[in-house]
């Protein structure tokens, strides 16, 4: 058994690799900023990139480790120099299950996800069958972008077929990668004349797509816990996507958000993260509440990883939920034990402004 007082390895993907595009890191800082706050009585080795050294200066427990490589390379030199690690990393160039799969073959705990759960959530088409008839999704078809053009006629034609099933109601169909995250490169059809090869700028030949029919409605997410087994949900969210020229963009969110059908949500987050093996810690499930479908909420796809919504859960909440995720994985506390303690304080709105994420807390 590892010993809880064991240096914990840390680390998020942008502030690591050096990134320095200002929209992106903002999010990024955000998160750090979070987790560290709730590592406070852990002795952490944060993994940073040298040109952010001074990011972290003001956090006593913090022991900053500077590299100025890719982070892949040192995580395949170093993991196993350390028994235990969080982190917070996305599905961008399948990194999420890169770096959960270099720490697994180093033998380090993680109280995160393991990395075929990374895999299999990563893969938008992967989960779609792995959840088909378990929990309501929206009708989707995989494709792949050649170079002789015939992923438009195919696409056409399944447009065809499916606005046939329902010929009074104008189809909509939705367009992204079959790995992506925040919304990322997603394209809305309202009309299958629209389709052009342009579609190829967005999605260049070799890539494989996602289409899925478009179901009105609102964009959530439930945050999770689980511990590989058992599964409490945190809260709902309100997801705020902009649409630009049929072109979604995630700019971030409201916790918690009240519905009616907040009960549905949180049964079918819980259902389909139990249906994954091996998904742990912190996660979140992305959801549509419907507005005249035949299901009041349909899932979209699960975050195996610490998502947006936990920089601003995090302020209102009145537990320590990365201290209390790594307490339930090493079995010093049961799930029960924080399912009974969990409870928001006021609410939160968090929000892509420029090149700045604005969290703004109202504590009632």
């Amino acid at each position: 058994m590892i010993a809880s007082n064991e240096p914990i390895l840390a680390f998020e993907y942008f502030t690591a690799s050096g990134e320095k595009d200002q929209c992106i890191i903002s999010e990024a800082e955000a998160l750090i900023f979070s987790l560290l706050d709730d590592l406070k009585d852990e002795e952490v080795h944060l993994v940073i990139n040298g040109t952010y050294k001074d990011l972290v200066k003001d956090y006593e427990s913090v022991y900053p480790i500077l590299i100025n490589e890719p982070l892949e390379n040192w995580l395949l030199k170093n993991a196993a120099q350390f028994k235990r690690a969080i982190f917070i990393a996305a599905e961008n160039d399948n990194n999420l299950y890169k770096f959960t799969k270099i720490l697994e073959d180093n033998n380090v705990k993680l109280y995160t996800s393991s990395a075929e759960a990374c895999y299999v959530t990563s893969d938008k088409y992967a989960l779609f069958e792995e959840l088909y008839g378990v929990v309501p999704q929206p009708r989707t078809f995989k494709f792949k972008i050649d170079s002789k053009g015939y992923w438009k006629r195919a696409l056409t034609n399944l447009y065809k077929k499916w606005q046939a099933e329902d010929p009074l109601t104008q189809l909509k169909i939705i367009i992204k990668p079959v790995t992506g995250v925040d919304c990322e490169n997603i394209k809305i059809i309202e009309d299958i004349n629209d389709l052009s090869y342009d579609l190829e700028k967005i999605f260049p030949p070799g890539s494989r797509i996602l289409v899925q029919e478009y179901i009105e409605g609102i964009d959530v997410s439930v945050s999770l816990i689980c511990d590989g087994e058992n599964v409490i949900p945190i809260c709902l969210n309100k997801q705020f996507i902009e649409i630009i020229n049929e072109k979604g963009t995630y700019i971030g969110g409201q916790s918690p958000f009240k519905s009616e059908f907040e009960k549905e949500a949180f049964d079918t987050a819980i259902k389909a993260v139990k249906s994954v093996d091996g998904l742990k810690g912190f996660v979140g499930v992305d959801l549509r509440i419907s507005y005249d479908g035949y299901f009041p909420v349909y899932l979209l796809e699960i975050n195996s990883r610490f998502t947006t919504p936990y920089v601003g859960i995090q302020k209102i909440t009145n537990f320590n939920i990365a201290s209390a995720i790594i307490k339930l994985i090493d079995g010093e506390i049961a799930i029960e034990d924080i399912e009974k303690d969990i409870s928001l304080e006021g609410s939160v709105v968090f929000k892509k402004r420029g090149n700045n994420l604005i969290i703004d807390v109202d504590k009632e």
